[in-house]
């Protein structure tokens, strides 16, 4: 009920538009209750019109033909009344529904831009997506039209059941009889659906991140001709989903027919009693067919019970889901008036600081527990559904995965120079780098930009003074201009041209069909990685950063490509301080200073020299790259012996 309760909470922005639609559905209601009636008075001015020419020999007289008329009359506008407020209410509800659609998908997607870079470290993006589509479809259905549904099932069973109390009290009571035996059938596959319902929407989640990462990664699969084992995967993903939606669609066939067969004894009944009740005199004609065609009316609502509760439950289910989204609290925030990051020239420093991964996130760990321990007990039992109560359990701790990775780091580097980070792999490069942003936050310590703690200014304007150029760079599926201008949508062409010039991207940018307008697949896969690496180093550029971090920004070009982008690297790095991260001893020879890293500590800093002749890391690492050198120096002769 909390869940269904914070689901109703959407509808406070439109409590006009639902009350509306409210009336106009209890009017709709009316006037569909209003036919049986008419319809009886029909039958009676038909039987007293047909004794009286039978009991005289004469033809239908014209008062009865007028009575017959009218009611034929009232009959159709009353329908004609019907359909309109019908009308008028499903444009309201389908507004009311789309709206709701609307804010959550605001809601949602702003909620997730707010989390800290960490959650996504821990979730599938198909299990996101998920939340986003199938998840909300299912909630604003049900607001926009369940809840409605509801309001018109209970007047129809309300005004139906006073109708036939006051046609005929005894009769109307054996037809209302099996009311509240369904009211609790009902309940009870309440209890049942919920649990099984919410199952099969996590196994649909599961299908759809299964789904997304062979999509993504079909490079991969068909390089390794690995098509049959992803089919093979996807196959069971969605053998998952069948058996898990059989175990609902086995509590549905149970249930719901006993919900539509308890008022058919009604009906019997009625029609049994009514009927001798008409021979006898007690009952008219024109009643009996009315309070018939009031029990028929009842039993759509409560055969469509069944209905309505299983949308409600997969309503409340999704709800679950999304609420642990929305639940999750950012974990990296700024003061609600954190000042904007003074002006300064990139002056960063660590202070003693400590980062450990900690354990994943438990949005939806013990959901996932509890799927693993009904898999493991045997998931095809209606019993087993209710393990996805599970996210009530306590998460399982896994102190292990805590790990640090820096220790107690101190690290000065002035304004505007550039710093080389060198270590193994694992070593903390990249992670101390992504303190700067506060793409994550240290576990110890402090992270100073220009004196400032970075905790204590606003993310924005942080964020506006840092760019970063990674190893893998990602481009959005929109021009090229666009990818440039991403951090300024503001920078006029020749400014995009500028900085494209200097990442040594406008040549092959001018030689494609669209030039700067060209339309980049998605993640830029049209185009190569030396050329994505490109266009992310102009993005870095053109954003005119303080701090410039390049995470191996040089590893997909090629050495002729590696050398042009130095040249504009040298020139771009003047006046910001910049962090180097790179494996290539050319890309190295970049930094006025190089700092070792080894198990998340700074082992050693300083120049080459010193460091060849203080550190032995170091002088492995040179070691490791000399082949490289080595073939560096060497190609300029080789290729003048070849003659090229």
């Amino acid at each position: 009920m909390t869940t269904f309760n914070r689901l109703l909470g959407f509808l406070r922005p439109y409590k006009r538009a639902l009350a509306a639609s409210w009336v106009l559905a209890s009017a709709a209601m009316v006037m569909t209750v209003l036919l049986p009636y008419l319809t009886g008075l029909a039958v009676d001015a038909i039987q007293a019109g047909a004794q009286h020419a039978q009991r005289h020999e004469l033809a239908l007289r014209n008062h009865d033909r007028h009575r017959l008329l009218v009611f034929a009359l009232v009959i159709v506008v009353a329908v004609l009344l019907r359909w309109a407020l019908t009308y008028a209410r499903r444009i309201i509800a389908g507004r009311v529904s789309l709206g709701i659609e609307y804010d959550l998908r605001q809601l949602l997607y702003g909620h997730l831009q707010r989390l800290e870079l960490s959650f996504f470290d821990h979730q599938q993006t198909g299990q996101l997506m998920s939340r986003a589509t199938v998840d909300l479809q299912a909630v604003r259905f049900f607001l926009g039209y369940g809840l409605v549904f509801i309001l018109q099932s209970a007047l129809t069973l309300l005004l139906a059941g006073v109708a036939m109390i006051i046609i005929n009290p005894r009769l109307g009571l054996i037809a209302m009889a099996p009311v509240p035996f369904v009211v609790v059938i009902s309940q009870r596959y309440g209890r049942r659906a919920r649990p099984a319902i919410q199952e099969v929407q996590q196994r649909i989640a599961e299908l759809t991140a299964n789904a997304e990462e062979n999509i993504s990664g079909v490079r991969v699969v068909k390089s390794f001709a690995r098509e049959p084992l992803q089919l093979k995967r996807f196959r069971h993903s969605v053998s998952r989903v069948f058996g898990q939606a059989m175990v609902a669609t086995r509590l549905e066939a149970r249930f719901n027919p006993m919900i539509g067969f308890l008022p058919q004894l009604g009906l019997a009944a009625v029609l049994l009693l009514g009927g001798i009740s008409v021979i006898h005199g007690h009952l008219s004609l024109g009643q009996f067919s009315a309070f018939f065609l009031y029990l028929n009316m009842l039993i759509v609502p409560m055969r469509s019970l069944g209905v309505t509760l299983g949308l409600a439950q997969r309503a409340t289910a999704s709800g679950a889901r999304i609420f642990q989204v929305l639940d999750r609290r950012p974990r990296l925030t700024a003061p609600a008036d954190a000042p904007p990051l003074p002006p300064g020239n990139g002056h960063v420093e660590f202070r003693g600081v400590t980062l450990r991964y900690e354990d994943p996130d438990e949005f939806g760990a013990a959901y996932t527990r509890a799927r693993e321990d009904q898999d493991a007990s045997g998931a095809g039992s209606d019993s087993a559904a209710s393990a996805a109560d599970a996210p009530r359990a306590q998460p399982v701790a896994q102190p292990d995965l805590a790990r640090a990775v820096l220790v107690e780091v101190d690290l000065d580097v002035a304004a505007g120079r550039t710093v080389a980070l060198v270590g193994a792999t694992g070593s903390g490069k990249t992670s101390l780098v992504s303190l700067i942003s506060r793409l994550y936050d240290p576990t110890a310590g402090q992270i100073l930009l220009d004196g400032v703690d970075v905790r204590e200014v606003s993310l924005r304007s942080l964020r506006q003074a840092v760019a970063v150029v990674s190893d893998d760079p990602f481009l959005f599926s929109a021009s090229i201009a666009e990818n440039i201008a991403y951090a300024r949508p503001e920078a006029s062409l020749a400014e995009i041209e500028d900085a494209a010039r200097h990442a040594q991207a406008h040549e092959f940018i001018t030689g494609l069909p669209q030039g700067f307008q060209t339309q980049v697949g998605e993640r830029g896969l049209t185009l190569s990685g030396g050329q994505r690496q490109r266009l992310a180093i102009a993005r870095a550029l053109l954003a005119d950063p303080r701090v410039l971090i390049l995470d191996d920004a040089t590893s997909s070009v090629d050495s002729s490509t590696e050398r042009l982008i130095k040249l504009a690297l040298d020139e771009a790095m003047v006046g910001r301080t910049t962090f180097i991260i790179a494996h290539r001893l050319s890309t190295i020879a970049l930094a006025d200073e190089i700092v070792v890293l080894e198990r998340g500590r700074v082992q050693a800093r300083g120049d080459h020299a010193r460091l060849l002749q203080s550190s032995p890391l170091y002088r492995e690492i040179v070691a490791k790259g000399l082949p490289e050198q080595v073939f560096l120096t060497r190609a300029p002769r080789e290729r003048e012996v070849s003659g090229l």
